[in-house]
């Protein structure tokens, strides 16, 4: 069998990697219906920084238009070229600041809302192939420019030509059909933000040591592991598939921008700037000088602009609640530890000092070491970002997991064995883990994928 690298559609790679093993002997049991467990405030949280957390949901769920004039879209700033038009459309499962919603949810079975987009308001854009209506939802970007240079960045779906509030703007969509022929288009699907606040508050020097102190057995392993760094002080970066974002402020200032079009006090300069269909100034999100009612002061969240109301969702939320232990799941724990996953996917961290109630000094459960590691050809998708390769990808946080639709960074799969198998390949880290995982019984498999779907 022939695979085409960076293939968007028809990843071989499960062919080639599963065709010699029985999976009919495995289940994954897929992803947890039930409540929510997630999307909440931190527990320990005073009632005003409760407060601030439902104000800046509210901000969260708004949904955009170019300039804030069509009914039910209150929100401006959207465009020229965009992905979505509201933070929930993408991170929505199974709850709003999620990952991305799909048919198969148990929580909230809906079409993949891009599709709906594309024509939405007048709206004269082509759904491209790799946008299905069960499939998740995806951000696409250029490996290469036409010269043969890097590339890297995100090219939006959809632009407003054709909108109602959009009168004049010619703005084409980018070469999709041609990208694609040419193996030039990678995917990503939305993170969850859930308790990352938790995470920003972990001192450098916390996920250093925790790195450090599995260095022999992740030798023997032949597991490596570095963190991506600001290039300005140093210090770890861990916010994104490539760990390429500093702070919850930047990468939600980033995604503001990048994925609804919105600039920003982060990201203050329009992106696809063209004549005729710039209709708002710059930046179009920034800091209120007077509230809704037209007063001078307000809360935090009235007063702050969209971004800032995001990072304080993320920043205030509560990490996902796992499900009650069994025997089984903590059969699942112990296999989990013994073949090496926590190598990497570290079951524990603690935060430092935080100025939020009770979120200083506390033990969280991500399963990431939130550094980057080599995960082999059949991964790598051809993008640097920081000190982060083509092959590296930080660590993805294993919490909130059970109820996730989609795996991988490019959401190539909705089964979590073929997503574990896909851990292995030329130049992966985890080679040897997973080669650890194919000796395991029927029986331990089994356990090991009731537990991760427990978390």
């Amino acid at each position: 069998m022939k695979c085409r690298r960076l293939s968007p559609i028809a990843f071989c790679f499960a062919a080639v990697l599963l065709a010699s093993l029985d999976l009919s002997a495995q289940n994954d049991p897929g992803p947890r219906s039930g409540p929510a467990g997630a999307g909440s405030f931190y527990p320990t949280l005073n009632g005003n920084e409760q407060a601030l957390f439902t104000q800046a949901l509210q901000v969260l769920q708004e949904i955009d238009s170019v300039s804030g004039t069509i009914a039910g879209e209150s929100g401006s700033g959207l465009g020229p070229t965009f992905n979505g038009n509201s933070c929930t459309q993408c991170h929505a499962q199974p709850a709003p600041g999620g990952t991305s919603p799909g048919l198969n949810s148990p929580q909230n079975s809906i079409q993949n809302p891009q599709i709906a987009l594309a024509t939405l308001d007048g709206a004269t854009n082509t759904v491209p192939s790799f946008i299905t209506p069960d499939g998740p939802m995806r951000e696409a970007r250029f490996v290469r420019n036409t010269n043969g240079t890097p590339d890297g960045g995100v090219h939006a779906l959809y632009t407003i030509q054709g909108r109602s509030d959009a009168p004049g703007c010619t703005l084409a969509q980018p070469n999709f059909a041609t990208a694609l022929a040419q193996n030039n288009v990678i995917f990503r699907i939305p993170t969850p933000v859930f308790g990352l606040g938790l995470v920003e508050a972990t001192p450098d020097q916390a996920l250093i040591d925790n790195l450090n102190s599995t260095a022999r057995p992740r030798a023997f392993l032949g597991i490596g592991g570095s963190f991506n760094t600001s290039g300005n002080d140093g210090t770890i970066t861990r916010f994104g598939w490539k760990a390429q974002n500093k702070s919850l402020l930047i990468f939600s200032g980033e995604a503001y921008n990048v994925e609804m079009g919105v600039s920003n006090e982060l990201f203050p300069n329009e992106r696809s700037a063209v004549p005729g269909c710039v209709f708002n100034a710059a930046p179009e999100d920034r800091t209120h000088m007077v509230n809704e009612s037209g007063g001078t002061t307000g809360t935090a969240s009235e007063m702050s602009g969209d971004a800032i109301n995001f990072a304080l969702f993320a920043r205030l939320s509560a990490p996902p609640a796992p499900a009650a232990a069994t025997s089984s799941t903590q059969n699942g724990a112990a296999v989990f530890s013994s073949i090496g996953c926590g190598l990497c996917h570290s079951p524990t961290l603690t935060t430092g000092k935080s100025p939020y109630t009770g979120m200083s000094n506390v033990s969280y459960h991500p399963y990431s070491d939130f550094a980057l590691h080599q995960m082999g050809n059949e991964l790598q998708d051809g993008i640097t970002q920081g000190a982060a390769r083509g092959s590296q990808f930080r660590t993805a946080p294993l919490w909130g997991l059970g109820q996730r639709l989609f795996f991988l960074h490019d959401g190539r799969t909705t089964s979590l064995i073929e997503a574990i198998q896909a851990h292995s390949s030329n130049g992966s880290e985890a080679n040897r883990v997973i080669t650890n995982y194919n000796r395991l019984r029927t029986s331990q498999k089994q356990d090991l994928l009731n537990f991760l779907r427990s978390l």
